[in-house]
């Protein structure tokens, strides 16, 4: 399995990077290096104001290669498949008041 390794600065960022239409949640990691779907990751998650990070294992399921239209930056979305430490509950609350917001996000 493959480490990953994601830190949030800010809920803005957080937001931007969620995933909520996966079923088990999910984040969007930027990153030039290529993956391909159904890879195995192990997701080193640094939460907004946290002090230690939390492991997930996901699957990558979302691709952007470089160069993708509209700016969007290179990178892969993961959808957390072990999630022991509930950090899509923790995401959850740390942007509830984004979440009905209108800006787009880096997958939708």
């Amino acid at each position: 399995m493959v480490p990953l390794n994601v830190e949030f600065y800010s809920d803005r960022d957080l937001y931007l990077a969620y995933m909520p239409f996966l079923n088990e949640g999910g984040v969007f990691v930027r990153t030039p290096r290529q993956y391909d779907l159904g890879d195995e990751v192990e997701l080193h998650i640094l939460l907004p104001d946290a002090l230690e990070e939390s492991i997930v294992q996901g699957e990558v399921c979302w691709l952007t290669p470089v160069g993708a239209q509209n700016g969007t930056p290179p990178g892969v979305g993961v959808t957390f498949v072990k999630d022991p430490e509930k950090v899509r509950h923790q995401i959850e609350q740390i942007i509830a008041r984004h979440l009905n917001s209108s800006e787009p996000t880096l997958t939708m």
